[in-house]
């Protein structure tokens, strides 16, 4: 079992000192932003992520009608 317990531990080590390398070794190294909202391409197609879609639909309309009003 012990075995076993050390060789994952190794391998995820291994994994994330590999998946970080190039973020460490750059100057200002940062892990890249891949928010829906961020993004320019997505902006320039007018997709937006859930937040900002569900934040704007929340948002007051002035000219919406009062269906409660007589």
């Amino acid at each position: 079992m012990w075995k076993t317990f050390l060789t994952v531990t190794l391998f995820l080590l291994a994994a994330v000192v590999l998946l970080s390398v190039s973020i460490l070794l750059k100057k200002n190294g940062r892990f890249p932003n891949i928010h829906v909202g961020k993004n320019p391409a997505m902006r320039k197609r007018g997709i937006g992520c859930v937040e900002s879609q569900d934040a704007q639909a929340q948002k007051v309309n002035p000219m919406a009608v009062n269906e409660n009003s007589k």
